[in-house]
């Protein structure tokens, strides 16, 4: 353990030290589309011409964003064992558009031999209509590595046509199980990982794909019943696929959503100030309709009051008027006594003694 880690570092120094004679390769995937890159011994090692390379030679490899330890969060790197191809896999998103520099390090494991290149992806949009109707397959008959390669993964499209609308068929993404939560499988022969393989199209789904995602389906297999399936499976053999996990989605247009979601609320909005401005401003009475519908004594009786507070209002403003009660001397009615203003009305007591 300790040798390997240190023949990596010493791989990530040489190549820190040859970046101007690495190679370098352009690629250029699309954004939700499958990207497969396959990492064999005969592309990545570089041998003088009269030497052959044994294609058992034992090659591992790692890959990593250039100024980055790890690969981009779409990108994934997979090799079974060091005498296998490895390979990089994946789906860009839009998010993921530009370019992207991809740094591969190959370890030859006899000769201890190191080298390495670059990989220039240029993530763009794909060419063509949009892929509305998606489908997802859960094939448990082979391993992620087994479908990567060209040929199995055109295979798997042309046995797929004969359960699907007549169209073209694309690949959009393929997933290990073990990366959705799947468990390692037992050591037994026969037994694999599984993959989920996503596949897209123009046409429409057929009856048969949508009997099998149909709840009355998923309902069967939560009782440990068959789906149902009622067309041929052109699958089998050679790909066993869990139709109890085959999930289709379309795609929705959210442009209504949105002009619902906008568009109730201000509609709304302006009935409810159209109903206001019509009540404040075309149901107002009037003073004159006010004053007609009002009787003669309400009227007399309000009028009254309004003047007699005018007069007060006047009164008091005024300095003519006769000064209060209050102010004056206090006056004994019995005895006729006259107590002086200055006199503190605090000490004369309130009832006076009676002679």
């Amino acid at each position: 353990m300790a040798a390997a880690l240190i023949w990596i570092l010493l791989a990530v120094l040489l190549a820190g030290l040859g970046d101007a004679e690495a190679p370098q390769t352009t690629l250029q995937p699309l954004v939700g589309r499958v990207f497969v890159h396959t990492l064999d011994q005969e592309a990545v090692l570089r041998h003088p011409e009269h030497i052959d390379v044994p294609p058992t030679t034992p090659v591992t490899y790692h890959a990593h964003l250039q100024g980055h330890p790890d690969l981009p969060r779409w990108l994934r790197y997979t090799q079974r064992s060091p005498r296998q191809p490895g390979f990089l896999y994946g789906t860009p998103t839009p998010e993921d558009r530009g370019r992207q520099v991809i740094e591969v390090t190959a370890y030859n494991r006899d000769s201890f031999d190191t080298t390495w290149q670059r990989l220039v992806l240029l993530i763009g949009d794909p060419e063509g209509p949009l892929l509305p109707y998606q489908a997802e397959f859960l094939v448990c008959s082979h391993d992620v590595e087994e479908v990567l390669p060209s040929a199995p993964a055109s295979r798997f499209l042309t046995a797929l046509g004969g359960l699907w609308e007549p169209g073209e068929l694309q690949l959009l993404n393929i997933t290990s199980a073990l990366d959705r939560g799947g468990r390692v499988p037992l050591p037994i022969e026969g037994r694999k990982e599984g993959v989920y393989i996503k596949v897209g199209s123009t046409s429409p789904f057929s009856t048969c794909l949508k009997m099998v995602a149909s709840p009355d389906s998923h309902a069967r297999c939560a009782q440990g019943q068959p789906p149902l399936l009622s067309c041929y499976d052109t699958l089998a053999p050679h790909f066993r696929v869990d139709w109890c996990n085959v999930s289709l989605a379309t795609a929705r247009d959210f442009l209504t959503d949105a002009l619902v979601t906008l568009l109730v609320p201000l509609l709304v909005a302006l009935l409810l100030t159209a109903l206001l401005a019509y009540v404040m401003c075309c149901r107002r009475e009037g003073q004159l309709k006010r004053d007609l519908a009002t009787s003669d004594i309400q009227m007399v009786h309000h009028c009254t009051i309004r003047g007699n507070t005018e007069e007060l209002r006047q009164m008091a403003s005024s300095r003519e008027v006769p000064r209060p009660l209050s102010t004056l001397p206090m006056f004994n009615v019995r005895t006729g006594e006259r107590l002086p203003p200055q006199v503190d009305s605090a000490q004369v007591p309130l009832i006076l003694d009676q002679h």
